[in-house]
């Protein structure tokens, strides 16, 4: 579930949100995005679907929005007072993350699970859900937001981040766990291609120095989105 969370740097413009290339040949490759849709989601708010049958590896839609630094993250956090943890931000680098709540696409929408089909990959900079197994046509994409939080995971830190996947291996929170006992009954879980963050709170905790909280999501790249779904409507 998307969600929304920081003052623009004067050293620093935001650069432009990446743009898929236009076809320019009747017998290219649809576009990113082209064989999947939003609609209501059953597991939270708005969800994304396959509108055909999909196969595992494929590159299926780029997460885009406005390029931001972590200083404007923080000044624009939170988009929606009433839901501190629910944004559109995807974590790049420790210098950058993306806003899809400003000029994004549908990919802001893809929920989380613990289970999933789907998971986000960055390249140069650009992070690209991608199917991890076949997927048919209506089924809701999916991937692990791997949040991690440098705090202790509290009982009152989980219920903020709540999971409804369903999955037979849901972990119960959007929250991955730092070590074997953050997540008591679960075994550690291997670190995904991305990771979602959930607010400016996770840059805040990442570097506390600077005041900022930060919220790591995989090796690779890091989303930002905050509770995503769970605020987002």
């Amino acid at each position: 579930m998307p969600s929304k969370s920081p003052t623009p740097s004067s050293a620093s413009t935001p650069a432009a949100p990446h743009a898929p290339a236009a076809r320019t040949a009747a017998h290219e490759p649809e576009p990113l995005g082209a064989r999947v849709q939003m609609r209501r989601s059953e597991v939270h708010g708005n969800g994304v679907f396959a509108v055909q049958d999909l196969k595992a590896g494929e590159l299926l839609i780029e997460y885009t929005g406005e390029v931001i630094d972590w200083k404007e993250a923080l000044r624009r956090h939170p988009h929606d007072p009433a839901q501190p943890n629910h944004t559109f931000y995807f974590h790049i680098d420790d210098k950058n993350v993306i806003d899809g709540g400003a000029g994004g696409n549908d990919a802001k929408w893809i929920n989380h699970a613990c289970d999933p089909n789907c998971e986000a990959d960055e390249q140069d900079g650009r992070i690209y859900i991608r199917a991890l197994r076949d997927i048919p046509a209506g089924q809701e994409l999916n991937y692990d937001y791997g949040l991690i939080i440098d705090e202790p995971y509290t009982p009152e830190l989980l219920a903020d981040f709540p999971c409804w996947c369903g999955s037979e291996n849901c972990r119960g929170t959007l929250l991955s766990p730092k070590d074997e006992d953050d997540l008591p009954g679960k075994k550690k879980k291997k670190k995904k291609k991305a990771r979602k963050s959930k607010s400016s709170k996770d840059k805040a905790d990442a570097d506390k120095d600077a005041g900022k909280k930060k919220k790591k999501k995989s090796k690779k790249a890091r989303k930002e989105k905050s509770a995503k779904k769970h605020a987002d409507d």
